[in-house]
């Protein structure tokens, strides 16, 4: 078999056999396949597609590249949840335990994060003394008597994705939908789910832009999931504006105990709710989305939700006294309010200039090499829709520097204010198929 024939192939727009997938996927992990030939099959799979067997096909290529995590030591189906990320997405640091304390298992691998603020591991360290650095038995033994753990990303899972991504990042294909669908699945199948619930994000905070792109995707991954036997389903929700109100590791930390306590935000609390109703009819914990999502605010009420985030925190040498005492988390050395300019309602908080914006403080990481300040963030105090009078703070910002001129430069140009404004839709669909 030659590599020049297989890209000949797909530039035609015919359909590759699973061995002439497998063939590139080996060739390229094992440096036999040269980067130039590599990015001309992404390129013109980019042009001409993949049928959903293919699609499949590029997937368990990609999972058998390297390592898989082995879950079967674990009681129940267990369920993982992947969002397409966005600015203020707090959802993994609730629906952890949330879904845990229906009993359902949550073996959760996470990375840091690229971007606005950290990743769930970040945040996480927010919490003084928690780390990811278990051992595969510890966090087995974790999830089995506690039903929740989060351990670091294993440094060989899908290293054929580790190298499509970087040239992809290179080559213009990025936005491939096959390839997207793939890279996300891959990472998610290898990393041992039985069932798998997404949270594909639209809008300005987004990397899919449009719901029209959003559901493309949905759609490739639950089938990819559904044609490999991992049962998958799919939200697609709004990053328009900034999910709640907290951007920041600390300030999302304290945003997510709110939420389990049933205090948080109303959009953060909907979104959960919605995706963890289907994480526990997947676990099989209830029949009907219905009967889980009343389920899950029962435990929001009667305290089971935040005692399992504690018994997560300190599982994982983390001081589960910021759940009763948030004040001990890690605190900004100056907090200034920003005020409207003028009065009116909140008409566009554009997410990805905002999550910027609090990146400019150090909440986030510019590159892999960056220092994140798990301390500084922005806490928003109005969203779109709300009405605003002129001098009352827009946002709050916790910073460690005393000028943040540039930082509420950047809060006024994207946030505009005018006479009328409607609140965003926040669950757009649920795909299934």
């Amino acid at each position: 078999m030659r590599m020049v024939d297989v890209i000949s192939k797909k530039r035609e727009g015919k359909e590759l056999t699973t061995e002439e997938i497998r063939f590139f996927i080996d060739g390229y992990t094992n440096s036999t396949i040269p980067d130039y030939q590599a990015s001309a099959l992404a390129m013109a799979i980019y042009f001409q597609d993949m049928s959903d067997r293919e699609r499949a096909d590029l997937t368990m290529a990609m999972v058998k590249s390297g390592e898989t995590i082995d879950l079967s030591a674990i009681d129940g189906v267990k369920v993982d949840k992947h969002s397409t990320g966005g600015v203020g997405d707090t959802t993994t640091l609730v629906l952890g335990p949330l879904v845990a304390a229906l009993d359902v298992p949550v073996a959760k691998m996470s990375g840091r994060g690229l971007g606005h603020t950290g990743g769930t591991i970040d945040k996480l360290e927010a919490v003084e003394g928690f780390h990811v650095e278990i051992t595969k038995e510890q966090f087995i033994d974790l999830v089995n008597r506690d039903k929740v753990a989060v351990i670091g990303q294993t440094g060989n899972l899908t290293p054929a994705d580790k190298k499509m991504y970087a040239l992809r990042d290179v080559t213009g294909t990025v936005n491939s939908i096959p390839l997207i669908a793939s890279s996300i699945m891959s990472k998610k199948i290898a990393a041992g789910a039985d069932a798998i619930v997404l949270d594909v994000k639209t809008g300005a905070g987004a990397f899919m832009k449009t719901k029209e792109d959003a559901k493309k995707l949905a759609h490739a991954m639950v089938q990819i999931g559904n044609n490999v036997g991992r049962q998958t389903m799919a939200v697609i929700s709004d990053m328009s504006q900034p999910l709640g109100y907290g951007i920041g590791n600390a300030l999302e930390v304290k945003e997510a105990i709110e939420t389990l306590r049933g205090e948080g935000p109303e959009d953060l609390t909907e979104l959960v709710l919605v995706l963890g109703s289907q994480m526990a009819v997947l676990g099989n914990k209830a029949d009907t989305l219905e009967e889980a999502r009343e389920m899950l605010k029962e435990v929001m009420k009667n305290g089971k939700a935040i005692e399992k985030f504690k018994t997560f925190l300190s599982n994982q040498g983390g001081d589960s006294s910021v759940v009763d005492h948030p004040e001990n988390l890690p605190q900004a050395k100056y907090v200034i309010d920003v005020p409207a300019k003028t009065s009116g309602v909140v008409s566009n908080i554009v997410a990805d200039e905002i999550g910027i914006a609090a990146m400019l403080l150090g909440a986030g990481r510019a590159t892999k090499e960056d220092e994140i300040d798990l301390a500084v963030g922005l806490e928003l105090r109005k969203k779109v829709g709300d009405a605003v009078s002129e001098g009352e703070s827009i946002v709050t910002i916790h910073a460690n520097r005393e000028n943040v001129e540039d930082v509420i430069a950047k809060i006024h140009e994207n946030i505009a204010i005018s006479d009328r404004a409607e609140s965003p839709t926040l669950i757009h669909t649920v795909i299934t198929e």
